[in-house]
């Protein structure tokens, strides 16, 4: 039982994968988090975007 538990703690063949979900998760995060960041920008920006197509083009900066 000793020599199990000796060799289950020394195992680290699962480590990468935990690690590399663990680098995922985090840059799954920074990725929502700039979308959410930046979605008030795209939007009006795409708004303006509109404006000045249905004005013709009298609108545009």
């Amino acid at each position: 039982m000793v020599k199990f538990v000796k060799s289950f703690v020394m195992d680290e063949s699962g480590a990468s994968a935990a690690e590399y979900a663990l680098i995922l998760a985090i840059i799954g995060s920074v990725i929502a988090g700039a979308a959410i960041a930046l979605s008030g920008a795209i939007g009006g920006a795409l708004n303006d975007a509109k404006t000045c197509i249905s004005t013709n083009g009298s609108t545009c900066n």
